[in-house]
């Protein structure tokens, strides 16, 4: 049985980009079954950046203070889904939720891994149509060979899922949208990059 993280702990999300740690940082599990993990991203969390050189470049939040600014997010993700969803809020309201492509968690000790993988979909919480973000930025980096036919093959299918969910009214996300962060937690501390920002191939 998977390792299950308990709510309240304090976990590290990293992406991994070319077997190297692209961007890390703390987040709190909210919930855990083993399938559905869920975690909280609260604002002013440190994100911390690998260094070196990857083939995207460097991360695209790198360009701003190195903390999360907007407010807290919600993160779902399931075992096997190539895509995140996030509860977003603004000023303490519901506004919506963000679909995250990105590949499948792989648990680790201290966490998960991920990579985003570019391309976003957004459902506002009204009821209004959704919207896809980011699609140029995704079919650019699939032309320049950013990604293999077979990552960009996943994503679309993955695109696919999602949006049959959404059409189907199967939108499993949803008995999260009440969920609200514990007034007992904080922000937590910042993690440090397991290869100490040397370039080192992660585990």
């Amino acid at each position: 049985m998977s390792l299950l993280f308990t709510p309240g702990q304090v976990i590290v999300r990293r992406e991994i980009l070319d077997g190297r740690e692209w961007i890390v940082y703390p987040v709190q599990v909210a919930g855990d079954d083993g399938v559905t993990l869920a975690t909280y991203l609260h604002r002013g969390t440190r994100l911390t950046f690998g260094g070196g050189e990857f083939r995207w470049g460097v991360h695209p939040w790198a360009a701003f203070e190195p903390h999360w600014q907007s407010e807290g997010v919600l993160q779902l993700q399931r075992t096997g889904d190539a895509y995140s969803v996030w509860a977003r809020w603004s000023d303490g309201q519901f506004e919506g939720w963000y679909v995250n492509f990105q590949e499948p968690l792989r648990r680790t000790g201290r966490g998960y891994d991920t990579l985003d993988q570019e391309l976003d979909l957004w459902i506002p919480g009204d009821g209004s149509p959704y919207r896809w973000k980011d699609v140029e930025e995704f079919e650019e980096r699939e032309r320049s060979g950013g990604f293999t036919a077979e990552e960009a093959a996943g994503v679309r299918a993955a695109a696919r899922e999602v949006e049959a969910l959404i059409l189907s009214g199967a939108c499993w996300w949803e008995e999260w949208r009440d969920w609200t962060p514990p007034v007992e937690w904080n922000v937590p501390a910042p993690v440090a990059l397991e290869g100490a920002g040397t370039g080192t191939p992660v585990r």
